[in-house]
């Protein structure tokens, strides 16, 4: 059971994903925050079960899935795996050990990553710069923060990365991470009661070109060298969130530096517990 954001019909709609139906939310039409409704209900899992067991079901096939965003802001956490520490001090010999600071500080790297214009959903196309030469999607569970800063449910992010913009100077980050169609966001949220264990949430990244399957990796929650709430507890300093935030909490899986993703090239990220985002790549 997940919350799911749908066109159907020429509206926009909340719903309820259980198997292969979608159980839409008929309120949630007239509502310009959807999403949000749901993330500060007293309980996700309890306004979903209410929700699919009140309102109609239409199969799967008849609605389009969007990125499940409104208001929201995306941010995301940076080196909290090992692989995406070795991977960022590959970039640049200048910040090699600024990146190895970070991983061992309290402090984490927390950045600011997409408005949700510049968020892309399930099936879209996301973007590489025209500025840039050596470019990566970044498989990321992502936390759903409601206002009240409380992790209520997870879903899928890429965080595309520009990596020789961010290797030629660490200033460059907002540069390399932030731009049109820089972050792919669902397919749908999961409530944190049915998440699997933090052992058992695995991601894979599967990379296709040509239909030839030129990437592949995998990795798993246990790998990261933070904890969701500890992430969520430096987001949150001094920071708030009326309409909620995403939380991108790292990748532990990165190409090789002879790798970049390439115009027409396919993108696809499993995580246990929460599905398939699935996007293409475009240039310009």
């Amino acid at each position: 059971m997940q919350l799911v954001k749908v066109q159907y019909q020429n509206q926009i709609f909340a719903g309820v994903l259980v198997g292969d139906l979608v159980h839409l939310d008929e309120q949630s039409a007239t509502s310009p925050t959807p999403i949000l409704d749901f993330l500060d209900s007293d309980n996700l899992l309890d306004k979903l079960t209410h929700i699919a067991a009140n309102n109609p079901a239409v199969p799967c096939e008849t609605v389009k899935l969007l990125a499940p965003i409104d208001r929201q802001e995306v941010w995301a956490a940076g080196v909290t795996y090992i692989r995406s520490k070795s991977a960022r001090m590959e970039e640049s010999e200048t910040a090699a050990s600024c990146y190895d600071r970070v991983y061992e500080a309290d402090r984490p790297e927390i950045f600011f990553k997409a408005t949700p214009n510049r968020v892309i959903g399930p099936g879209g196309n996301l973007r590489i710069r025209v500025d840039s030469k050596w470019n990566v999607p970044e498989p990321e569970i992502t936390l759903a923060i409601n206002s009240r800063k409380e992790i209520v449910g997870f879903t899928i992010g890429n965080d595309m990365s520009s990596r020789d913009i961010e290797g030629d100077n660490p200033l460059y980050l907002p540069q390399a991470k932030v731009y049109d169609a820089c972050c792919g966001l669902g397919p749908a949220i999961t409530p944190t009661e049915k998440m699997p264990t933090k052992s058992d949430l695995g991601v894979e990244l599967s990379i296709y070109r040509e239909s030839d399957k030129v990437f592949s990796g995998k990795t798993d929650a246990s790998q990261l060298a933070r904890e969701f709430d500890e992430l969520v507890q430096w987001l949150g300093r001094d920071n708030s969130f009326p309409d909620g935030a995403f939380l991108l909490t790292g990748t532990g899986i990165v190409p090789d530096s002879d790798f970049t993703l390439l115009p027409g090239d396919d993108i696809q990220i499993n995580i246990n517990g929460i599905g398939k985002l699935q996007n293409g790549v475009v240039q310009g």
